[in-house]
């Protein structure tokens, strides 16, 4: 679903990073979307956003699995 997306759309470089980092990263590379870091565990929304990024990390505030749009 992602390639319907404009610019990078997956950051598999990102995983066991700090999600400040990841985050910056994500939105620098590809200034379309909006990073969100969410802690595992915690409900999202599960429609598909190509402008949104959800980075997935855990009680450290590591990066646990690849950020893609989504």
């Amino acid at each position: 679903m992602s390639s319907i997306c404009q610019g990078k759309s997956s950051w598999p470089e990102l995983v066991g990073v700090k999600g400040e980092t990841a985050e910056e990263t994500i939105e620098r590379e590809n200034p379309l979307v909006n990073a969100k870091i969410v802690l595992e565990g915690t409900p999202v929304i599960e429609n598909f956003d190509c402008r949104r990024v959800w980075v997935w990390v855990d009680e450290n505030n590591v990066v646990t699995c690849v950020p893609v749009i989504g």
